[in-house]
């Protein structure tokens, strides 16, 4: 079998469409959103209780900054997608650029969001300053370290990339779909706290 067909199956040995990657992590993922769900349903509940109070602490907030940050993950996500496509064509070096371009602007996001975390800690809102930053706080941060272990995922992707005798479609697949997931709940996030009114 050629490294083009081992890269390419995109059905199950009878045929059937399938999904990509591991069941595992599509597990795995619908944890996460029910996970997710629940502190954005505590969130609205909160804010629709004290409206005005988190309209103030939020306009406090870079909406600018915000934007960039979501377009970064946006942009990730597309090369990660890209990633995968690559890998089913066989091109593996064009999938692993694909790949740093994935993993840079995850590192660009994270940088980006810890000098926003200065910035409004410098402004004297910390976690305890009242319920929106708390909210703040521990969203953003529960999604920063959700960034880290996307970097573990990439990191296992790239791993089967560089070397023909391990490269698995699935385990790419896997990689990608988390990094998906990731960029998926920062939209949500971003909607929540910087959107919203």
């Amino acid at each position: 079998m050629t490294e083009v067909a081992r890269a390419r199956p995109t059905s199950s040995d009878d045929g059937q469409e399938r999904m990509p990657g591991q069941s595992d992590m599509w597990v795995l993922v619908m944890i996460e959103a029910i996970t997710f769900s629940s502190y954005f349903v505590v969130y609205t509940i909160y804010y629709c209780r004290s409206a005005e109070a988190f309209l103030r602490s939020q306009s406090q907030l870079d909406l600018a900054l915000g934007v960039i940050n979501t377009l970064i993950l946006l942009a990730s996500s597309w090369s990660v997608a890209r990633c995968v496509e690559r890998a089913r064509a066989g091109d593996h070096r064009a999938a692993t650029r694909n790949l740093a371009l994935t993993a840079g602007g995850g590192l660009l996001f994270a940088a980006l969001k810890l000098h926003e975390w200065s910035v409004e800690i410098g402004r004297g809102n910390f976690f305890s300053t009242d319920e929106f930053f708390s909210f703040y706080y521990f969203l953003t941060g529960m999604h920063l370290l959700h960034v880290l272990v996307g970097f573990i995922a990439l990191g296992v992707v790239y791993y089967q990339l560089k070397s023909p005798a391990r490269r698995s479609l699935e385990v790419i697949e896997t990689g990608a779909t988390f990094w998906h997931m990731v960029d998926f709940l920062w939209v949500i996030i971003f909607a929540l706290l910087y959107v919203m009114r």
